[in-house]
This record gives structure tokens, C-alpha cells and sequence, in this order.
């Protein structure tokens, strides 16, 4: 996916975004990037490859390198950015999140109409961003043309955009699937994804979500519409069940309270049907699998227990790797049980999706090896039968174990004692 996070204010605004844009680490792990504006310097722009390093860790020099009173960054799990790119609109830093489905067809048409060129990685492949940039640049100004590249667009495509006289232009993609925030304190004003980066900031004195499609320009005293929003909002809910840090918001719902409601929902299904009578033990695969078992356990008044712990000095998230060997070691390492729980105990686990069972396999089973005399399972969301074209790392349909076996042969699959969504 990615996340972005961008400050206009009176003050140097490197810190600010160095902070905000570390705080959507989670977000994405293939490419960090910063660009800043300075009256003096003008635009700046670096960007670095975080795939085995953290955000920070390859910033940690930015503030001797950069400078200015405006400036934008993004974690991408696509291809490098913030770009700087100089047109007929100015001279200007972009940064996309989200997928363009379309993108053949749409460099195709620019490519005949334009005799333009793009700027080509290994393999031929064009940079989503610069694409992007190449349609907006096909209007007279940055509204027009933001607008008519989203409404080109097949897929998701929220931009925040650093203009060469300091302000910044933000637009959520046209039906809303990814959140875009605005932060406001007496100095400033920032744009980001997630709304605990810029409330940890000081950006708390005013809050605004741009609604599908909005545009805005920002600037250190205030923000003005370009577009409003349309009608038809399609929000991400896999941002609540997963993508969402725990202290974020989203149309006014938070994270955390969100997988407690889940949680119990299906504590109060389960108790009703008669199907946790002989649990022990709520447990939650972490970390999201958490909030929704402690919410199961509130609300059925069986006990929570941590069956199990995640070592995070060091593991990635298991869904990021490419290769499935790797994924499938990483699944397998990460997870340490703790037998006291587990010897002569059933267990109830919470998880917030299957996606292609190669984890949720390994668990049942490393808990069994460890004693357990039972493991159920309960998924927050629906099961996935197709997968994503918005911008959400859902593997392709051959991949979605949803997509060729039902609950109960899912279940037998993974080796559960029972299985509900």
C-alpha cells in the first residue's frame, strides 16, 4: 500500500515530516522518500530503499541535507518516489499511493497522442508516479488535471503534490478508499494518512478527512478547496481489520475500538450458537489478531492468554516477501510458543483474515505440537475470494485459498478443530 505525510508551516518543516512520514512505516517496506522546498535552494528531493533497513535509519542524516518550511514524504511498497518533475504547470514534487490497473493502456495513449517519452526502469516498466504526473500535466492547472487523471485511472490514486512556491496540493483518490487527513496548529498545517502521525506532531488544533475525490491546497495559513468532494465513498474496510495502526481513525472510527467491537460480535455469534463452551483460552494472532481476541474475551467472559509471541526485533511481516519459501520460513520463525498456555488447553484464536493459509497452517499446527488439545479459529474479515485491484496487498485468485475451497475445507486445510468468519 504506502502512506504519505506532508507539512506546510513557519517554521523547518524537516523534522515534522522525517517524524510523520517514519510514522507510515508500517505501511510499506520497499521505498522511502522526502522532498522539500526552500526559497533559497528550491526543491529538493531524496530517496532511498528501506526494503532492509528502516525509514529512519536511512534518514538519519536528512536534516544536514535538506531544509525548508514545506515538505512532503511517502513510504512506497511500488516504485520510488517523491518525483520531481518540471512542465507546463511548474516545477513540482509528486507522490502517489495506490495501484493503476490501467497503466499500459494509459501510457499507450499518451505515448500516441503526446510523441512524448517516460523515463523507463529495468524491465521497460514506467514509474507509476511519473505517469501520473504526465496526465496531470495534460491540463492547464493542478485541479483539472488531477481530476482527469483520476477519472483515467483504473484503481486507487490519492496525490499529494509539493509546488514550487511552497504549498502543497492533496487529493484523495475519487471514491475515497485510502483516508487523507489535514492537521492544523498555530504554525502550520500538515496532510497525512494516518491521523495519530500528525496529532503526535501538534497538528491537533483542527482536524479535517478530505472526502472522496477533494482537492485542497495547503498552505501555513490554511487550506483552501480546489474540488469538492464527490458522492460515492468506497473506504478500504481492511484498514480497520488490518492495514490501520491501532491509534489511528478513519470517518471518525477508530482502529483499535473497531477490532474490540469485531471481536465481540462474533463472541456474542459463537455464545449463542453454543459454540465456545469449552474454550479455556481466547488468544490473538499478533499483532492485529490481538484487539479482536481481547474483544472476544470481554464480551464472552472467557479468559484472554497470549498462547503465543511474536519476536519483532528482527521478523518482517510474513505477507511481504516475494518468494513463498521465504514467506512460508518467515511464518515459521517469527512465532514462539509459550507452552505453560498451551499443554492440555483449547484454544480459541482470533486473526484478522486468511489470505493464502500458509500461516494460519503453521499455527495450528505449531500449537498442536505444543499440546494443544484443541485450536479453533476466528477470522475478523469476510473470507477473500478475489483479490484486490485497489491497492491492497490481497494475492492474485489462484493464490486466495477462499477462492477454491469452502470454510470447512478450509478448515480441514489448516488443520483447526472449527472455523468461522
Amino acid at each position: 500500500m504506502g502512506g504519505f505525510f506532508g507539512t506546510v508551516c513557519g517554521h523547518d518543516a524537516i523534522s515534522d515530516v522525517f517524524f510523520g512520514t517514519d510514522y507510515h512505516s508500517h505501511l510499506g517496506t520497499r521505498r522511502g522518500g522526502m522532498a522539500a522546498y526552500d526559497p533559497s535552494i528550491g526543491l529538493q528531493r531524496e530517496i532511498h530503499n528501506i526494503e532492509n533497513s528502516p525509514f529512519r535509519t536511512k534518514f538519519e542524516d536528512i536534516f544536514d541535507e535538506m531544509q525548508g518550511t514545506s515538505a512532503i514524504g511517502c513510504i512506497s511498497d511500488t516504485d520510488p518516489q517523491p518525483l520531481l518533475i518540471r512542465s507546463n504547470l511548474g516545477t513540482y514534487a509528486i507522490c502517489i499511493i495506490g495501484i493503476i490497473n490501467n497503466a499500459d493502456a494509459l501510457i499507450e495513449q499518451y505515448l500516441t497522442f503526446s510523441s512524448g517519452h517516460f523515463d523507463a526502469m529495468t524491465g521497460g516498466k514506467v514509474n507509476s508516479t511519473e505517469l501520473v504526473a504526465a496526465m496531470i500535466n495534460q491540463k492547464s492547472n493542478f485541479a483539472e488535471g488531477i481530476s482527469f487523471a483520476q477519472n483515467a485511472i483504473d484503481g486507487t490514486a490519492s496525490i499529494l503534490i509539493l509546488k514550487e512556491d511552497g504549498a502543497i496540493i492533496a487529493a484523495r483518490d475519487r471514491v475515497g478508499r485510502l483516508p487523507v487527513l489535514i492537521g492544523k496548529n498555530e504554525d502550520g498545517c500538515c496532510v497525512s494518512f494516518e491521523s495519530f502521525a500528525y496529532k503526535k506532531l501538534g497538528y491537533d488544533l483542527e482536524e479535517r478527512e478530505l472526502g472522496p475525490g477533494e482537492i485542497v491546497e495547503i498552505t501555513a495559513d490554511g487550506i483552501t478547496q480546489l474540488v469538492p468532494p464527490g458522492d460515492e465513498m468506497h473506504i478500504c474496510a481492511f484498514l480497520w481489520s488490518y492495514y490501520g495502526y491501532p491509534t489511528s481513525t478513519y470517518e471518525g472510527v477508530n482502529v483499535e475500538a473497531m477490532r474490540y467491537r469485531n471481536g465481540a460480535i462474533m463472541a456474542a455469534s459463537d455464545t449463542e450458537a453454543g459454540n465456545n463452551q469449552d474454550i479455556d483460552y481466547i488468544g490473538g494472532v499478533p499483532d492485529s489478531g490481538t484487539p479482536h481476541a481481547i474483544g472476544y474475551a470481554n464480551e464472552s467472559g472467557i479468559p484472554f492468554s497470549r498462547p503465543f509471541i511474536k519476536y519483532t526485533p528482527t521478523w518482517p511481516r510474513s505477507f511481504m516477501p516475494t518468494m513463498q519459501s521465504q514467506r512460508n520460513l518467515i511464518a515459521k520463525m517469527k512465532l514462539i510458543p509459550v507452552h505453560k498456555l498451551i499443554q492440555d488447553r483449547s484454544l480459541l484464536l482470533m486473526d484478522d483474515s486468511i489470505v493464502r493459509g500458509t500461516t494460519s497452517a503453521k499455527i495450528v499446527r505449531m500449537l498442536k505440537q505444543a499440546g494443544a488439545k484443541e485450536v479453533h479459529m476466528r477470522i475478523s474479515a469476510p473470507p477473500f475470494t478475489h483479490s484486490c485491484h485497489f491497492g491492497t496487498d490481497i494475492d492474485s485468485e489462484e493464490n486466495l485459498i477462499a477462492n477454491k475451497m469452502s470454510i470447512p475445507e478450509i478448515c480441514q486445510h489448516i488443520g483447526a478443530d472449527s472455523l468461522g468468519y
